[in-house]
Protein backbone atom coordinates (compact mmCIF):
# COMPACT_ATOMS: atom_id res chain seq x y z
CA UNK A 1 0.00 0.00 0.00
CA UNK A 2 1.97 2.94 -1.47
CA UNK A 3 -0.09 5.53 -3.49
CA UNK A 4 -0.38 8.21 -1.59
CA UNK A 5 -0.65 12.27 -1.88
CA UNK A 6 3.14 12.21 -4.24
CA UNK A 7 1.48 9.73 -6.48
CA UNK A 8 -2.08 11.78 -6.79
CA UNK A 9 0.26 15.15 -7.59
CA UNK A 10 2.38 12.98 -9.81
CA UNK A 11 -0.74 11.99 -11.31
CA UNK A 12 -2.44 15.50 -11.92
CA UNK A 13 0.93 16.95 -12.98
CA UNK A 14 0.77 14.16 -15.74
CA UNK A 15 -2.51 14.38 -16.61
CA UNK A 16 -2.30 18.40 -16.91
CA UNK A 17 0.77 17.31 -19.37
CA UNK A 18 -1.20 14.78 -21.56
CA UNK A 19 -4.10 17.33 -21.60
CA UNK A 20 -1.63 20.01 -22.99
CA UNK A 21 0.02 17.63 -25.08
CA UNK A 22 -3.21 16.60 -26.92
CA UNK A 23 -4.80 19.75 -26.26
CA UNK A 24 -5.52 19.62 -30.62
CA UNK A 25 -6.09 16.28 -31.02
CA UNK A 26 -9.64 16.91 -28.40
CA UNK A 27 -10.52 20.31 -29.78
CA UNK A 28 -10.58 18.64 -33.47
CA UNK A 29 -12.77 15.38 -31.90
CA UNK A 30 -15.13 18.28 -30.44
CA UNK A 31 -15.15 20.05 -33.17
CA UNK A 32 -16.34 17.17 -35.41
CA UNK A 33 -19.73 16.72 -33.31
CA UNK A 34 -19.81 19.37 -30.85
CA UNK A 35 -18.49 22.87 -29.83
CA UNK A 36 -14.80 22.51 -30.50
CA UNK A 37 -13.79 23.63 -27.03
CA UNK A 38 -13.34 20.89 -25.30
CA UNK A 39 -9.39 20.40 -25.92
CA UNK A 40 -9.44 24.27 -24.56
CA UNK A 41 -11.21 24.18 -21.75
CA UNK A 42 -9.44 21.41 -20.31
CA UNK A 43 -6.20 22.47 -20.72
CA UNK A 44 -7.22 25.62 -18.88
CA UNK A 45 -8.87 23.79 -16.59
CA UNK A 46 -5.85 21.66 -15.61
CA UNK A 47 -3.45 24.67 -16.21
CA UNK A 48 -5.33 26.23 -13.35
CA UNK A 49 -5.05 23.40 -11.29
CA UNK A 50 -1.19 23.46 -11.30
CA UNK A 51 -1.14 26.82 -10.35
CA UNK A 52 -3.28 25.84 -7.11
CA UNK A 53 -1.33 22.40 -6.13
CA UNK A 54 1.39 23.92 -4.73
CA UNK A 55 -1.01 25.26 -2.27
CA UNK A 56 -1.60 21.82 -0.72
CA UNK A 57 -0.28 21.88 2.90
CA UNK A 58 2.77 19.76 3.82
CA UNK A 59 0.26 17.00 5.83
CA UNK A 60 -2.16 16.86 2.76
CA UNK A 61 -3.52 13.80 2.11
CA UNK A 62 -4.91 12.18 -2.02
CA UNK A 63 -8.57 13.13 -0.87
CA UNK A 64 -6.88 16.71 -0.29
CA UNK A 65 -5.49 16.58 -3.90
CA UNK A 66 -8.84 15.10 -5.89
CA UNK A 67 -11.35 17.99 -4.53
CA UNK A 68 -8.83 21.03 -5.07
CA UNK A 69 -8.99 19.08 -8.81
CA UNK A 70 -12.53 19.22 -8.30
CA UNK A 71 -13.34 22.66 -7.50
CA UNK A 72 -10.62 24.01 -9.67
CA UNK A 73 -12.16 22.58 -12.60
CA UNK A 74 -15.96 23.12 -11.95
CA UNK A 75 -15.14 26.94 -11.43
CA UNK A 76 -12.55 27.37 -14.73
CA UNK A 77 -14.03 24.43 -16.79
CA UNK A 78 -16.70 25.44 -19.07
CA UNK A 79 -19.03 23.47 -20.90
CA UNK A 80 -20.22 19.94 -19.74
CA UNK A 81 -16.89 18.67 -18.95
CA UNK A 82 -16.03 20.65 -16.57
CA UNK A 83 -19.48 19.77 -14.27
CA UNK A 84 -19.10 16.05 -14.94
CA UNK A 85 -15.09 15.82 -14.53
CA UNK A 86 -15.14 17.98 -11.41
CA UNK A 87 -18.09 15.65 -9.99
CA UNK A 88 -15.86 13.09 -10.40
CA UNK A 89 -13.29 14.31 -8.81
CA UNK A 90 -15.22 15.48 -5.68
CA UNK A 91 -16.92 11.99 -5.52
CA UNK A 92 -13.27 10.50 -6.11
CA UNK A 93 -12.16 12.28 -2.75
CA UNK A 94 -15.42 11.70 -1.14
CA UNK A 95 -14.45 8.03 -1.48
CA UNK A 96 -10.84 8.20 -0.13
CA UNK A 97 -11.47 9.90 2.54
CA UNK A 98 -8.67 10.95 4.56
CA UNK A 99 -6.73 7.86 3.92
CA UNK A 100 -3.43 8.56 3.84
CA UNK A 101 -2.04 5.66 1.05
CA UNK A 102 -4.59 4.01 -1.20
CA UNK A 103 -4.79 0.42 -1.74
CA UNK A 104 -6.27 -1.78 -4.68
CA UNK A 105 -9.89 -1.88 -2.92
CA UNK A 106 -9.59 1.94 -2.33
CA UNK A 107 -8.74 2.66 -5.85
CA UNK A 108 -11.71 0.87 -7.27
CA UNK A 109 -13.55 2.84 -4.72
CA UNK A 110 -12.48 5.95 -5.97
CA UNK A 111 -12.90 4.96 -9.63
CA UNK A 112 -16.29 3.94 -8.69
CA UNK A 113 -17.31 6.69 -7.13
CA UNK A 114 -15.88 9.23 -9.86
CA UNK A 115 -17.82 7.27 -12.36
CA UNK A 116 -20.79 7.18 -10.65
CA UNK A 117 -20.69 10.67 -10.07
CA UNK A 118 -19.95 11.59 -13.94
CA UNK A 119 -23.87 9.23 -14.18
CA UNK A 120 -25.25 11.10 -11.38
CA UNK A 121 -24.43 14.69 -12.91
CA UNK A 122 -24.36 13.69 -16.64
CA UNK A 123 -27.13 11.19 -16.55
CA UNK A 124 -25.42 9.33 -19.16
CA UNK A 125 -24.90 5.24 -19.76
CA UNK A 126 -22.48 3.05 -21.75
CA UNK A 127 -23.56 3.64 -25.03
CA UNK A 128 -24.09 6.77 -25.09
CA UNK A 129 -21.07 8.24 -27.04
CA UNK A 130 -19.63 10.12 -23.29
CA UNK A 131 -16.88 9.48 -21.11
CA UNK A 132 -19.09 7.41 -19.34
CA UNK A 133 -18.17 4.75 -22.56
CA UNK A 134 -14.48 4.99 -21.39
CA UNK A 135 -15.30 5.43 -17.00
CA UNK A 136 -17.50 2.02 -16.61
CA UNK A 137 -15.31 -0.29 -18.28
CA UNK A 138 -12.32 1.33 -16.19
CA UNK A 139 -14.28 0.48 -13.51
CA UNK A 140 -15.12 -2.83 -14.61
CA UNK A 141 -11.45 -3.92 -15.14
CA UNK A 142 -10.16 -2.69 -12.10
CA UNK A 143 -12.82 -4.34 -10.09
CA UNK A 144 -11.69 -7.64 -11.85
CA UNK A 145 -7.85 -6.73 -11.56
CA UNK A 146 -8.59 -6.41 -7.48
CA UNK A 147 -10.83 -9.99 -7.56
CA UNK A 148 -7.79 -11.52 -9.07
CA UNK A 149 -5.47 -10.59 -6.57
CA UNK A 150 -3.52 -7.85 -8.89
CA UNK A 151 -1.51 -5.29 -7.38
CA UNK A 152 -2.06 -1.54 -7.17
CA UNK A 153 -0.27 -0.42 -10.32
CA UNK A 154 -2.16 -3.85 -12.06
CA UNK A 155 -5.38 -2.04 -11.17
CA UNK A 156 -4.87 1.01 -12.84
CA UNK A 157 -3.50 -0.46 -15.96
CA UNK A 158 -6.60 -3.03 -16.67
CA UNK A 159 -8.64 0.36 -15.83
CA UNK A 160 -6.51 2.61 -18.47
CA UNK A 161 -6.29 0.05 -21.18
CA UNK A 162 -10.05 -0.41 -20.83
CA UNK A 163 -10.62 2.73 -20.93
CA UNK A 164 -8.66 3.34 -23.93
CA UNK A 165 -11.04 0.69 -25.49
CA UNK A 166 -14.14 2.51 -24.36
CA UNK A 167 -12.91 5.20 -26.12
CA UNK A 168 -12.57 3.74 -29.25
CA UNK A 169 -15.97 1.96 -28.95
CA UNK A 170 -17.67 5.14 -29.16
CA UNK A 171 -16.59 5.68 -32.55
CA UNK A 172 -19.47 3.59 -34.36
CA UNK A 173 -21.75 4.79 -31.92
CA UNK A 174 -25.10 7.36 -32.29
CA UNK A 175 -24.66 10.15 -29.42
CA UNK A 176 -27.84 10.36 -27.41
CA UNK A 177 -26.67 12.97 -25.03
CA UNK A 178 -24.98 16.31 -25.69
CA UNK A 179 -24.69 18.57 -28.53
CA UNK A 180 -23.53 15.21 -30.65
CA UNK A 181 -27.01 13.91 -29.76
CA UNK A 182 -28.50 16.36 -32.37
CA UNK A 183 -26.42 15.01 -35.19
CA UNK A 184 -27.89 12.06 -35.10
CA UNK A 185 -26.40 9.50 -37.68
CA UNK A 186 -23.89 11.83 -38.55
CA UNK A 187 -21.94 11.60 -35.32
CA UNK A 188 -20.88 8.02 -36.31
CA UNK A 189 -17.59 7.50 -37.03
CA UNK A 190 -16.48 10.07 -34.40
CA UNK A 191 -14.56 9.48 -31.01
CA UNK A 192 -16.46 11.05 -28.43
CA UNK A 193 -14.03 13.71 -27.25
CA UNK A 194 -15.19 13.41 -23.35
CA UNK A 195 -14.24 9.56 -23.34
CA UNK A 196 -11.38 10.12 -25.24
CA UNK A 197 -9.69 13.09 -22.61
CA UNK A 198 -10.94 10.48 -19.84
CA UNK A 199 -9.39 7.65 -20.90
CA UNK A 200 -5.91 10.05 -20.97
CA UNK A 201 -6.38 11.12 -17.49
CA UNK A 202 -6.61 7.27 -16.68
CA UNK A 203 -3.70 6.24 -18.19
CA UNK A 204 -1.48 9.39 -16.48
CA UNK A 205 -2.79 7.51 -13.19
CA UNK A 206 -1.56 4.26 -13.85
CA UNK A 207 1.18 5.21 -15.92
CA UNK A 208 2.39 7.59 -12.67
CA UNK A 209 1.43 4.95 -10.49
CA UNK A 210 4.11 2.69 -12.29
CA UNK A 211 6.71 4.75 -11.70
CA UNK A 212 6.15 5.69 -8.18
CA UNK A 213 4.86 2.26 -6.65
CA UNK A 214 6.59 0.40 -4.17
CA UNK A 215 5.50 -3.02 -3.25
CA UNK A 216 4.12 -3.49 0.05
CA UNK A 217 6.35 -5.55 2.26
CA UNK A 218 6.19 -9.27 1.64
CA UNK A 219 4.43 -8.98 -1.53
CA UNK A 220 4.90 -10.71 -4.71
CA UNK A 221 3.69 -8.54 -6.93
Amino acid sequence: MSLGITWVRDWVTESARVVAEHRVELITLDREIGDGDHGENLDRGFSAVMAKLGDLPPDAVPGDALKLVATTLISTVGGASGPLLGTAYLKASVAVGKEPELDGAALVAMLTAARDGAVLRGKAEVGDKTMIDSWTPAVDAAAAALADGRNEVEILQAAADAAAAGAESTEPLIAHKGRASYLGERAIGHRDPGAQSSALIIRAAADTAAADFVPAAGSEN
